[in-house]
């Protein structure tokens, strides 16, 4: 058989999947409270997810990719109609988002830009590990995190003992031979390959199409209503660079958020109701989108994007923004949405909000100290 990357991939996939995570110890606390990040790679627009109304100007510059229906927010903004579970959130004040936010990242590589929305950072490549896994360590949340991608993003890396998930369409070893792989190696002292069996030979996940996130966030919403089950869980969706034939109402863009709005509809149909009203939904993005569309009816990198929150600790439903104006005078470099609010100041209050740890504590322990606003009692229920 030769063996091509895809291939090599498919068959190393396994590997990977069983012995890149780490277990997770049983946590007793009465109000466990749970935190999903869904990182949309790719750059969302946040113009396309929350558009803004009235702006005739706006909707000239995307005269081809303006969207023919929305849901209603607010008298300021509206909602893609792909995102039908957000805005059913929404009216029970279990959503929110902020708008014209983004790292303080201005470049426009993808790579660069996903690695600092991971790190946390303000170099690329700098840091090695991310700023959801230091606010773990700072919490002693050691073995909470489960990551639904592979390998473990850098964003939950930078704490011992957390686990990842990755479907890849086979079937998993028998019992027999995990068990004996298992017990090879606590015989020659490797306790924590031994205990990693021990998750694989005990989790309830089966394999599954990597199309079918929603799948996973259902199985993940199980894990993450247990008492003793892990705090923290991360997606991963794709798709969302969108520079030519970016659609509307329907099309690529579309496709992308429905993706989004599956995960989250899914992580509540699974989830307890108790578990839900004591979970926060975050997405991040390494930037948004271009204001003015290209000729291949697309939209280019660029800048401000939007967070997107739901779940019970969300404080209400509200757009918060400190909104800069889309005249081209107001638009970054002339091109694209200015940020206005950091988004490491929303991680930190969310870290703080969850895994109750003070939020001073968080900025200088997690992001080296730096200046952010304390959103936590404007956002979040504590």
């Amino acid at each position: 058989m030769k063996i091509s990357r895809r291939n090599f991939l498919k068959t190393t996939a396994l590997t990977s999947l069983y012995f890149a995570g780490f277990g997770a110890p049983a946590y007793t606390s009465q109000t466990k409270k749970n935190l999903v990040i869904i990182m949309l790679r790719g750059g969302m627009d946040g113009l396309c997810a929350i558009p803004i109304k009235g702006d005739k100007n706006f909707e000239k510059l995307r005269s081809k990719i303006n969207l023919e229906r929305t849901l209603k927010l607010t008298s300021d903004f509206d909602l893609h109609p792909a995102l039908k579970t957000f805005k059913s959130l929404w009216d029970q004040n279990l959503s929110a988002a902020v708008h014209a936010t983004n790292i303080p990242y201005t470049g426009r590589s993808h790579f660069d830009g996903q690695n600092l929305m991971e790190s946390g950072g303000k170099i690329p490549y700098q840091e090695k590990t991310g700023w959801l896994g230091r606010g773990m360590k700072v919490a002693g949340l050691t073995g909470q995190g489960l990551a639904l991608a592979l390998p473990m993003p850098l964003l939950i890396r930078g704490v011992p003992m957390n686990n990842n998930y990755f479907p890849v369409g086979r079937s998993l070893p028998y019992p027999d031979t995990l068990e004996l792989i298992k017990q090879a190696y606590k015989e020659h002292d490797e306790k924590l390959l031994s205990d990693n069996l021990e998750i694989i030979l005990n989790r309830d996940f089966n394999n599954r199409s990597r199309d079918d996130a929603w799948i996973l966030a259902s199985s993940a919403g199980t894990e993450l209503s247990k008492p003793d089950g892990p705090k923290v869980a991360v997606f991963e969706v794709d798709g969302f660079d969108t520079h030519a034939a970016q659609g509307a109402t329907d099309g690529a863009h579309a496709d992308c958020l429905s993706d989004y709005d599956n995960i989250v509809r899914s992580l509540k149909s699974s989830m307890s109701e108790e578990a839900f009203n004591n979970t926060l939904v975050l997405t991040l993005t390494e930037f948004g989108r271009t204001i003015k569309q290209n000729s291949s009816n697309g939209t280019e990198h660029g800048y401000g994007s939007a967070v997107l929150m739901a779940g019970g600790l969300v404080k209400k439903a509200q757009v918060h923004t400190d909104w800069p104006g889309l005249k081209k005078k107001e638009l970054f470099e002339g091109r694209d949405l200015n940020s206005t609010i950091d988004s490491r100041a929303i991680y930190a209050s969310a870290m703080s909000t969850v895994f109750d740890v003070d939020f001073k504590k968080i900025t200088k322990e997690v992001f080296w100290g730096e200046n952010l606003p304390n959103l936590s009692d404007k956002l979040f229920k504590a």
